[in-house]
């Protein structure tokens, strides 16, 4: 899974790090930092502290059970069925 935070928009309430500390973490009072590449058993951690943050600044690729494209890990049943077959 790929994570986005438009630290433009990070207020530093920190419901992120709450809900998963171990993606994300505050640095003093104000700045977030955190993995970009989370790994898949951080899965339901990270919705949780998506759908908690009060500003909408993270996004999460591949949060949805779709395998990500850029991780290169999309199934041969996916593209079967797109394919139509």
């Amino acid at each position: 899974m790929r994570l986005v935070v438009d630290l433009n928009k990070c207020q530093g309430y920190a419901q992120c790090a709450f809900l998963a500390p171990d993606v994300f973490a505050m640095h003093g009072e104000e700045s977030l930092i955190y993995n970009p590449r989370a790994d898949e058993e951080q899965r339901e951690r990270l919705a949780r502290a998506v759908a908690a943050c009060p500003v909408q600044a993270i996004t999460a690729d591949g949060l949805d059970g779709a395998a990500d494209p850029a991780d290169g890990a999309a199934d041969g049943a996916s593209r079967e069925a797109s394919d139509g077959r």
